[in-house]
């Protein structure tokens, strides 16, 4: 069933309170929804001077391990970016008591708690079109770590609804069914599963891939980085062009490969030298972020709004 049926009448919370938002001018509100998997609280930004009956396009960013909205909006400035393009950055948060560490459960499938957890985020995002306008022909989703996964997961069950993902440092979907398998996925010890036919990027629907990995990152082997990109390639029949290495001013130098079926990009895999498991170009002196590599923040931006048709 489609988020959106049967969440905006049966789920929807008001916003519970607003404080100035960590990076960037603009509203840093508070939203909760009730869903499969409990209650989910949220945040969002939103940029200042929005007009009565404007809509905006959305990113909705997944945080990873040991972070919540609040660190991961503060670690990438992705509100400072959405200050200066417009756009609505809407943060779901996991609850620890579903996950101790902060983790999403992307990986929980056979008990069905990580499609709980998708259909809770689907409700926040419908949410935040009913509430703050956002709209829903321009949404895309983006994650860190698990929140990377989770990503991926998302937009595996409700393809129709993005219309790009954005995985950074993450596993792709299909590699891990329970936390054994997990942990054996974040060493790249675990082979990626096809999509299947019914979710491939035939369809019209289904939305491009953007893929950032570190080629230094411990945690999550950069073998997973290359899965992914090649999974959501394989599906839809697209092939690899010739890798570009780009270096921009004192940062870290990228390789970039770009996945094409048709001369249409299906995905794009960028691979950061001496980049470990942290958001690249995030702020410095957080955890998770390193203000050395190419603004990850602004290249998810980038990418997205080319499949908005900005």
């Amino acid at each position: 069933m489609r988020a959106g049926s049967r969440s905006v009448s049966h789920a929807l919370k008001p916003a519970l309170g607003k404080r100035k938002a960590p990076v960037g001018k603009g509203d840093w509100l508070v939203g909760m929804v009730m869903g499969p998997s409990g209650a989910r609280r949220y945040r969002i930004f939103r940029p200042p001077g929005v007009g009565f009956g404007e809509r905006l396009p959305l990113i909705v960013m997944l945080h990873g391990c040991h972070q919540d909205a609040n660190s991961f909006a503060a670690s990438t400035r992705m509100n400072a970016v959405a200050a200066r393009e417009r756009f609505l950055v809407l943060y779901p948060e996991q609850d620890r008591l579903s996950n101790a560490q902060g983790c999403w459960n992307w990986f929980d499938t056979k008990s069905g708690r990580a499609y709980g957890e998708a259909a809770s985020i689907m409700q926040a995002i419908d949410q935040a079109c009913v509430l703050y306008s956002a709209d829903r022909e321009r949404i895309a989703v983006a994650g860190l770590s698990a929140g990377a996964s989770m990503a991926a997961l998302l937009v595996t069950r409700y393809p129709a609804r993005f219309k790009a993902v954005a995985m950074h440092s993450g596993i792709p979907p299909g590699t891990a069914h329970s936390t054994i398998s997990a942990v054996g996925a974040m060493y790249g010890q675990r082979a990626t599963k096809p999509l299947h036919a019914s979710e491939a990027a035939m369809s019209a629907s289904w939305p491009p891939l953007l893929v950032i990995h570190g080629d230094a990152d411990k945690v999550v082997s950069a073998v997973n980085g290359q899965a992914a990109t090649q999974v959501w390639a394989d599906a839809a029949g697209a092939r690899a062009g010739a890798a570009r290495e780009v270096q921009r001013g004192k940062r870290y130098p990228m390789s970039v490969t770009d996945f094409k079926r048709r001369g249409v990009s299906i995905a794009t895999l960028i691979q950061i030298s001496k980049l470990g498991h942290a958001w690249s170009g995030g702020v410095a002196g957080a955890k998770f972020s390193d203000t050395k590599g190419p603004d990850a923040s602004r290249m998810v931006w980038t990418f997205a709004a080319k499949q908005f048709g900005a």
